[in-house]
This record gives structure tokens, sequence and C-alpha cells, in this order.
């Protein structure tokens, strides 16, 4: 991988490598920096030679946490340079999850900035191995030495070392957000399958200038000797991304291709319909990450050149991509069917990738015997095999058992195929068509029902914007609820006959025939890494506290709450006897006011981050959980 960056800034040093957001311009826009092939390549070798000279070497695992920028991609190559092993984290997933994944690793290099370092200290359980601290900034808080310092380091430059095939390159973590994060290995050899799958399915040169929403993307524009444009957003918030910012970055660098989630793509098609702009200069649009719905891709069209093409691509964090299909044959084709319960179309294997279907199995699978394969239109687990397909996961037996299975071939090595724990078919014109993930079925009396597949039903539906199906209870009797994300307000006649319509809608097709309940919910809980895949074991348990009969009057959740309660009334109260009221001034009583404010204004205060994306899942905006958890501290946000 680092050779190919030496290759390109060999080959064209003044083109530009990266183009990012730094700083604000005088009217209040965006200022951009570029940095070009030459600098980088330069930056590269400075920093993997500081990072040698501390001791960081082949093999070295190394917690990297920077933001988006040259910076990030700097760091990256050295690492890959030196054949050091980055360990990359989604800080979109919260601390203590992140803490759980840099534990499984037992990593020994720790770079980032200050902040960072300060959970390393706090955390030294997690980070007990850590012997090379190198900070990013001016100030070395925590130990070790700063990134500044070590770029200065004299002598000839350390060359770069060994490495390729299938030696470890990186380990990426899963965002979790179907089950726990998994650290994922990757292999020289399946980064640079990756980089040719996606160049031959999209047609990506290096002749392209791409803007980026996910930095993995800006690696392999890298590798191709492509520009890339570092969007104007925050990584984990793709979907609030001002869209008339991502319109001025295109524009303004005639970006020719971009990567996107479909929340991010919507809100982009959307701004540009209302304003009646298009944007000529793109060639190509790929969407990942959840499905991307119909409606999204026919905006889309509306505003691209009519030469331009739009992909949606089918993939994960342990294999990119699997298939990829183009819009005209979805606007065509599939999307009539995805109306009438057929699932999402996702496209044909890109080359290189194998697909397979076999029956669902929720435990581990050992091997594939002949036969395995399920007939073309037959629901199963979608296996992939491949170069592009992660071996392994990190120091996780436990999870290689359940995710990876083999295939004995005579007289060779056996095949591993990874499961990808979703759900779909193969039609008989070799097209995948997804219907789910395995672990978010419904096992309701009598059969399976398949979250997507249902859910192209009703979201067919021009009222509904999203629509989730869960179910409650246990596994073989469960209740199917559908939940509906919409404009039309709950508990209003509108509602109800948007109920009635999609009820209507649910008997005439037989994927979703004999549902029955719907729940409006105010905007649904997604992932972190793309703002698109909707957290449904959130929504099943929001839906099971709609369902469930009301609590006693006295229960122990709402008693809890009468603590809080009493605290504000002797803030309050004391307050209004010290102000009307002479008294004398009694020590204990000044101490414990004082107490009390503290605990409940900026305790409670601090609490409103935790407590938010717990009110999404649970139903509530924004100011409410913000309104009751000022009122009622941890006793209502813990319980939700």
């Amino acid at each position: 991988m680092a050779d190919c960056l030496e290759r390109n800034a060999a080959a064209f040093p003044h083109k530009p490598a990266v183009i990012h957001p730094d700083g604000r311009e005088p009217g209040g826009g965006p200022r951009y920096r570029e940095v070009t092939y030459g600098e980088l390549q330069d930056t590269v070798e400075e920093i993997a030679h500081g990072l040698a000279r501390a001791g960081i070497t082949r093999g070295t695992k190394t917690v990297l946490m920077a933001t988006p920028g040259p910076e990030l991609f700097a760091l990256a190559f050295a690492l890959f340079r030196l054949g050091a092993v980055p360990v990359v984290v989604d800080p979109g997933m919260g601390v203590r999850r992140m803490l759980h994944c840099y534990r499984a690793v037992g990593a020994e290099a720790f770079i980032g900035p200050p902040l960072a370092h300060l959970v390393r200290v706090l955390g030294r359980r997690t980070f007990g191995g850590v012997r090379i601290p190198v900070t990013l900034g001016r100030r070395r808080l925590w130990g070790g030495r700063t990134l500044a310092a070590l770029r200065t380091s004299g002598g000839p430059r350390t060359p770069a070392a060994e490495v390729g095939g299938d030696d470890l390159l990186m380990i990426g973590f899963t965002t979790g957000s179907t089950g726990p994060a998994k650290g994922v290995e990757y292999t020289h050899r399946m980064a640079l399958s990756i980089a040719r799958q996606i160049e031959a399915a999209h047609g990506r040169t290096r002749d392209d200038t791409s803007l980026v929403t996910l930095p993995f993307y800006g690696i392999l524009d890298l590798v191709y000797g492509s520009t890339t444009v570092l969007a104007p957003l925050a990584p984990a918030k793709v979907a609030r991304a001002d869209p008339a910012l991502l319109v001025d970055a295109l524009e303004r660098f005639g970006a020719t291709t971009m990567f996107a989630s479909p929340a991010l793509l919507r809100n982009l098609a959307d701004h540009l319909t209302t304003l009646g702009r298009t944007l000529p200069d793109l060639r190509c649009v790929v969407s990942g990450g959840a499905p991307v719905p119909d409606s999204v891709v026919a905006a889309l069209r509306t505003v691209l050149d009519g030469k331009a093409s739009v992909h949606a691509t089918y993939g994960a964090t342990e294999v990119l991509p699997i298939t990829s299909i183009e819009s005209e044959e979805i606007l065509a084709e599939t999307s009539d069917g995805s109306a009438r319960g057929a699932g999402t179309c996702i496209g044909r294997p890109v080359p290189g990738t194998r697909v397979l279907i076999v029956p669902v199995t929720d435990g581990p699978l050992a091997r594939l015997h002949p036969g395995s394969a399920l007939p073309a239109g037959d629901v199963g687990e979608i296996l992939v095999q491949g170069e592009s397909v992660s071996p392994r996961y990190h120091r996780a037996p436990h999870s290689d058992a359940l995710h990876k299975v083999y295939e004995s071939r005579p007289g060779a090595a056996a095949l591993t195929w990874h499961r990808t724990g979703d759900l779909g078919y193969l039609d008989d014109r070799g097209r995948l068509w997804f219907c789910g993930r395995t672990s978010q079925r419904v096992r309701a009396a009598g059969r399976d029902l398949y979250t997507v597949r249902c859910e192209g039903v009703f979201n067919a539906h021009p009222l509904v914007r999203r629509s989730a199906l869960v179910g409650i209870g246990p596994a073989g009797a469960q209740r199917p609820v559908v939940c509906v994300e919409t404009a039309v307000p709950a508990g209003g006649p509108a509602w109800r006959d948007l109920v009635a319509e999609l009820r209507a809608l649910a008997a005439e097709h037989a994927p979703t025939r004999g549902l029955e309940e719907f729940l409006h919910h105010p905007a649904f809980p997604v992932d972190v890494r793309h703002n698109a895949k909707i957290g449904r074991e959130q929504l099943a348990r929001w839906a099971q506290r709609r369902l469930a009969p009301p609590p006693p009057p006295f229960s122990r959740a709402r008693a809890a709450r009468l603590v809080p309660l009493a605290g504000w009334a002797y803030l309050l109260g004391g307050a209004l006897w010290a102000a009307v009221a002479d008294v004398p001034d009694v020590p204990l009583l000044r101490l414990l006011w004082w107490t009390d404010a503290f605990l409940s204004i900026p305790v409670h205060a601090a609490q409103i981050p935790l407590a938010l994306p717990r009110g999404r899942a649970a139903g509530h905006g924004g100011a409410a959980t913000a309104a009751r958890t000022m009122l009622y501290g941890a006793t209502w946000w813990r319980a939700l």
C-alpha cells in the first residue's frame, strides 16, 4: 500500500493529493488547503522515520486517533511503510465501546490528541500494554513525545519495510450496530483487491477528483493517484451535513466522483431539487452502508448529467464491495419488485467475488458440503468468498467460529467463506436481493418475516419516510410490529387514515399479509458510520415498552424520580425563602443548598449528551430529552 503512494508521488509530485477544509473564509464559508503528492510523500517519510526512532516497527499494533485530514492519511501510510498495524475504531460508537475494542487488541503504541491520551491514562487496564505514546499537537501532557518532535528526528530516513501479500495491514472495527464490535484484519492483498474491484466496478481512474465522506475511501484515492477532497462534515453525523457546503465543494473543485451514505445523498438531492441546480461535472455517485431507497436514486438522476452513473453497492467491514447495481437497472426493473415485497436488489457480484446462499443457521457452521447452496429465489444467509474478504477477526476465535466457514476441495486447500449475517436470494439472472439481517428477522408463529422485504411494501407509500419491522417476545412466537417514520402527526385522524392504508397494503402482498400493528416513531436510531442503518434492536425495545401495560402509579421507577424532584423543590424553596424572609445564616443549610444546586444543574446538564441517543431511540425529541434529563437526571434516561 505504501509503495502505491510512493510511485504516484514520483510520477506526479505536483498534483493535488488531498484538498481539505482548513478554517473559515472571511465571508464565513470553509477555507480549503491543498497538499500535493510530493508534499504528502515527504511527510510520510518524515513521520515514518520519527516513529521508527520512537520504537514503532514492523508488526507494532498502533492505536490511531486523528481527525480526517492530511495528517491522518500521512500517519496511516507512514505506519503502512513501516509494516506497523494501525488500529482504527469509529469514535461515534461511544467511549465505553471504544475501550472494549482497544482492550481486545492489546496495542503497543498510541497516536492521538491530548484528550485521547487522557482517556489512555485513565484507562490503564485497557492500555496497559502501550509503551510508545505519541501526542498530536504541541504539548505532551501524558508522557511520550509529540509528533512534531518526531518529524525533526535526524539521520538518514528509515527505508520501507518488506511487507505485502498476506501480511497484516490494519485492524478496523465494525460499528457494532447489530452486535458486538469485532476487529477485522486487513491484509495488504485484501486492501489492494478492494481497490482493484472498486476501480473495475465504478470506472475509477487517476484523473478523478473524489469528494470523500469516509476516510477509508480517501486512502483508496491515494492508491489510484486521484485527488481526494474531504467533505466539510462531521464523520459521525453525515446525515446532518450542510448540503449547501457539499454543493460548494463539489462545484469548486469539479468533483467527478463521490461515495456517500443514502442519508446524505437524500439531503443533497432534495437541496439541489429545491434550488433547481444540477451537478454536470459529477460523473459517478456510489452509495452504500444501508439499502439505498429507490426514491433517492430517482432524485439523484434528476440533478446529474444524463451520462452520469449512480451505483448502489453492498458490502461490509469484512468485505468490500460484494455487489453493485446501476441506477438505470434499479429504476427500470427492480424498484417495482421492492414495492411488492421482493426485497432490495443490490446487483451482481463484482469480479473476483463469489456469492453463495445457504440455509439460515443461527449457530456456527463448520463446513460447506456439496449441495449446500439454495436454488434461485430461496431466501437464506449470504456467504462471500474472494481476495477482498478478510481472512479472520483479530484475537477472536469465537467470532471466527460464528462468521467463517470452510469449503473442502479435493487436492487443494480449503476455501474460507465469510458469513455476512445477512439474508437474501439470487434471482435467475444472477442478481442478489437483500432481505434483511439474520438476527433481525421476526420469528412469528408459523413463519419468519424478513425486515427489508416487508419494509419495501410500506416504504412505497408516499407518506412513509422509513419503516422498520420488529418482533416482540420469544423467538417462534414473536409479535410483529411495524414502526413508521412519517411527517404525519401521531394520534390524529391523518395518522389513523395512514394506518388503515398501510394495513390494506399489507393485505395485498404475501410477505406482509397479516401485519396489523403500526407505531408512529419520530426519528429512527441509526448507525454512527453512515447514519442510515436502522437500529431495529433499539426500536424493538421501544415498541415493547409502548405496547406494555402502563406501570402502576407507585412503581419503583416513578418513586426514584421523587428524589430529583425533592432536590429541585429544596433548591427553589431555599432560594425563595432566603430572598423573602429574614432568616439567620445556617452554614449546614447553605452547604446542603449549594450541594443540591451542583447535583441538580451542572451534573444533570452533563448527562444530556448521554441521554440524547437513548431519548432518540425511545422516540423522544432532543428538546424533550434535555428537559426531562434536567428535571429527573439519571433516574429517567437510564431507564429508557
